[in-house]
């Protein structure tokens, strides 16, 4: 038998011991034993839930019962959380988490630190929740070189543009509703300001590169700023605007990453992906582009990727998965500000003034002020607004 201890019966600790509970003998066929849950650690009681009688208030009782294999985080964030995950792997369990915030911050640590210590440090489900990317990048797509992975990371933010593209709602109304779904928190800012899909795409780039990228070194723009005329703008060019997570290895060999508003033509597959879903396209040398597309979060999608990652760990017992990437110097990633793209720029300037400050510009049909750029870099156009050039709103376009 398998013991695990589930940290954390929130939204996906309480799933994961429903999947646990719910699909046990298909788990069961796969790992060869019964899979358990025997504690669940958390400050509150839960006397109503079915798992009342496993709920725990010490870590240290995980810690030091030796019929505890794999312990599973979700408590979130980066406090207690890896002070309680760094212990268990030094106890000489696996780890499984959900924790995004965890991984892009001490993934490095803590891969380390299993590696060290003989254990796994699984986290499938810190990007995409249900969507299986992670362990696809890591092991399937190893033959290639990883050359663009681009994604909708973040579902509120999906939701939001879809509804503002859709019903020409505005940004504040659209958000209002989204947290009265749930699909929003009370407090959106991770979500809206892209520090939520900054996370994950550090630990795709981590996974596509080798390198260790911290949240701190990406550029990351949210959705906060995009207006109905930047919506009809991208419409009269036949496009969409998506927040997109976005890296790629520059021709040098170096990496870019970043997090911001784009535009991107509405015959390419991740212009289709509306609402809260999630897509992740992934480009390699060897196999072209490859999409993964499906639920980015939710009670049990996520948990389902969490329960896959204790399957895994039970299988791997003996022999771990070797995930690992280096710290780097921070040398390898290219400044955001330095990268010429092309953008859409709306500007109160004359056609002539804005062709002479950014070179060739083509206009958006129908939409006074509005331009299409030729490649340019964003330390130009901030450049050109110190000096008081005349730019409302600037977003990258994604041919």
């Amino acid at each position: 038998m398998a013991n695990i201890a589930i940290m954390g019966f929130g939204t996906v600790g309480s799933g994961v011991a429903e999947v646990v509970h719910t699909n046990q003998d298909s788990i069961r066929r796969r790992t060869l034993e019964p899979v358990t849950v025997k504690y669940i650690l958390d400050t509150r009681d839960f006397p109503n839930s079915t798992y009342g009688h496993l709920v725990i208030h010490d870590f240290s009782i995980i810690e030091q019962d030796p019929e505890i294999q794999v312990v599973v985080e979700c408590i979130g964030g980066c406090g207690v959380a890896l002070d309680f995950t760094r212990r268990a792997l030094l106890a000489g369990k696996d780890v499984v988490t959900s924790n995004k915030a965890l991984v892009a911050a001490h993934g490095l640590e803590l891969l380390a630190l299993a590696k060290e210590q003989g254990r796994n440090f699984l986290f499938e489900a810190s990007v995409g929740g249900g969507i299986p990317v992670l362990r696809p990048l890591a092991f399937c797509l190893a033959g290639n070189r990883i050359e663009e992975i681009c994604g909708i990371l973040n579902g509120t933010t999906n939701y939001i543009l879809t509804k503002m593209i859709r019903d020409g709602e505005q940004f504040d109304d659209v958000l209002k509703r989204a947290q009265e779904k749930g699909y929003a928190e009370a407090d959106p800012t991770d979500d809206v300001e892209g520090k939520d899909a900054c996370r994950k795409i550090c630990i795709l780039a981590a996974l596509a590169y080798g390198i260790h990228v911290y949240p701190e070194q990406v550029y990351t723009c949210g959705i906060t700023g995009i207006r109905p005329q930047d919506v009809a703008c991208a419409d009269a060019l036949g496009m969409q605007i998506k927040l997109f997570g976005r890296t790629f290895l520059t021709e040098e060999g170096k990496i870019a990453l970043y997090v911001s508003p784009h535009l991107i033509p509405n015959d390419k597959p991740l212009a289709s992906v509306e609402g809260v879903f999630n897509a992740i396209m992934i480009r390699g040398n060897a196999v072209g582009e490859t999409m993964f597309y499906g639920r980015g979060a939710g009670k049990l999608p996520t948990a389902s990727a969490v329960v896959g990652d204790v399957v895994d760990c039970i299988l791997h017992r003996e022999k771990r998965r070797a995930i690992d990437w280096e710290a780097g110097s921070g040398e390898e990633v290219v400044p955001f500000e330095s990268l010429e793209l092309r953008w859409l720029v709306r500007t109160e300037a004359a056609a002539g003034a804005v062709a002479a400050a950014l070179g060739p510009v083509e206009a958006v049909p129908g939409q006074n002020g509005a331009y299409v750029t030729g490649p340019v870099s964003k330390a130009k156009l901030d450049e050109l607004r110190e000096k008081g050039f005349s730019i409302l709103s600037a977003i990258p376009v994604l041919d």
